[in-house]
């Protein structure tokens, strides 16, 4: 069975040396020893976000701290390149489903999109609260599927801001049913960033689709079916590792 993961803060883990000991405090360590029963001599994985991977067995336990003792370290390179989730805000938690599945399958950063479409709209504190719900989200999923690294969560963008951020890309792929060409067999860029953008429930505005395919957007579509908002994406960066060797 794979070790358990526990989170600590980007940079904890920089002076850590095999003997050296890693302290988890606060509700990661509440959660270790409250609700999975780590106790002393477990051995469990440690990360701090960011690349750093520890392997140790635990020295103390307790609710307050739980200390590690370190046998093993990993670094874990910068992606190249980098798979950027767009994901178009969704009613029913669908976009909820939607980042944690793309986290399991290594996304390395999602961006919120308040499409012209989309029901849900993020304003003030209605806003701040969905926004912190996605980052526990894209948390829960990196422990779960024991990444050292977790996708970073940019910003919500409009449709204007979103055009800014792909016309540097390598590659943005615009998910669209009706698109002719299939994302399958494309030849996929070795180094930068690539975009998988996803539309919410009621699809992408023309207008949007002119906007976007004028900042370098290429249409495609996943098959003959038609997908969720909450599984489109996922199931693009299934096709995006399957295809490319740097995964």
């Amino acid at each position: 069975m794979t070790l358990p993961l526990y989170l600590t803060d980007p940079g904890a883990l920089a002076t850590a040396v095999v003997g050296s000991r890693v302290d988890l405090t606060g509700p990661e360590a509440r959660h270790a020893v409250t609700v999975r029963r780590t106790a002393v001599g477990d051995q469990v994985l440690v990360a701090d976000g960011a690349g750093v991977l520890v392997t140790g067995a635990v020295l103390d336990a307790s609710p307050q701290t739980l200390t590690v003792v370190v046998e093993s370290i990993d670094l874990m390179p910068e992606p190249s390149p980098r798979l950027v989730l767009v994901q178009a805000l969704a009613k029913n938690d669908r976009d909820d489903q939607a980042i944690e599945a793309a986290t399991e399958l290594g996304v390395d950063e999602v961006i919120p999109w308040q499409a012209d479409r989309s029901i849900v709209q993020w304003r003030g504190e209605r806003g701040e609260k969905a926004r912190r719900k996605w980052d526990q989200v894209l948390l829960a999923a990196t422990k779960q599927s024991r990444r050292s690294r977790r996708p970073l969560l940019g910003e919500a963008v409009t449709t204007t801001q979103l055009a800014g951020c792909i016309s540097g890309a390598a590659a943005a792929y615009l998910l669209l049913e009706h698109a002719s060409e299939p994302l399958a067999g494309l030849t996929l860029p070795s180094a930068g960033e690539v975009f998988v953008i996803v539309g919410p429930e009621g699809g992408v505005t023309p207008a949007e689709v002119e906007r976007l395919c004028s900042a370098g957007a290429r249409p495609v579509r996943l098959g003959s079916t038609v997908l969720r908002s909450s599984s489109a994406g996922p199931a693009a960066l299934a096709v995006l590792n399957a295809a490319g060797p740097w995964r």
